[in-house]
């Protein structure tokens, strides 16, 4: 227990905006790394960035939907900077599909029938949809102007967008390989598990 509340109060001392500005110097750091073709951006750089971008993206959205079981299951408090968290991840989304649109195949309409013709582009772009009025309404003002109640029914948008991002990332990729599934897997095991534990508290309720 002592352990916990050290913990949670070196949390108390470190402001939320440290998450925008942490993931802002890593994208710019990324971003460069390609523009000059460093490490592993030597080949294909535009299609390895783009990649990277979603991946943190992907472990961003997996990270926030950790913050309620961890404080749950282990005391340790990450509720402030699930909001930085989560509108990191949309900026990471953001980034992905701008490298995607622009960088890559650098045309409306081929974006487009990329969108059409391609399953996981169809679900990667279903995700990037549902997460925009969210990283929209990331803010107080929003909101007491939704009511309490009704933001968090919008917010649990998260859970299909995590989703939709995983098989998207897994159909992504060529031949059989073991990250992607264990993206979805856990994706499916926190928002199980998070389920589960809401219709036992309404069982008891009802008690």
């Amino acid at each position: 227990m002592q352990v916990i509340q050290t913990i949670n109060g070196g949390l108390r001392r470190i402001p939320a905006w440290t998450i925008y500005i942490v993931g802002a110097a890593y994208a710019v750091w990324e971003f460069w790394r390609a523009l000059n073709q460093i490490g592993p951006y030597l080949v294909e750089p535009i299609n390895v960035l783009e990649r990277a971008y979603g991946e943190v993206a992907l472990i961003l959205m997996v990270v926030g939907l950790t913050v309620t079981p961890l404080r749950k299951w282990t005391g340790v408090n990450l509720i402030k900077f699930r909001r930085a968290i989560g509108v990191t991840a949309f900026f990471y989304v953001l980034a992905h599909f701008l490298v995607f649109a622009i960088l890559d195949v650098q045309s409306v309409s081929r974006v487009w029938t990329e969108i059409v013709k391609r399953p996981y582009v169809t679900v990667g772009m279903a995700s990037f949809l549902m997460l925009i009025p969210l990283a929209v309404t990331s803010n107080n003002l929003s909101v007491r102007k939704l009511g309490a109640a009704t933001w968090r029914k919008m917010h649990k948008l998260t859970y299909p967008a995590a989703i939709l991002g995983a098989i998207h990332y897994l159909w992504l990729v060529k031949g059989f390989q073991l990250e992607p599934i264990i993206y979805l897997l856990v994706i499916l095991g926190l928002i199980a598990v998070r389920y589960i534990s809401l219709e036992r508290f309404r069982q008891t309720a009802k008690v």
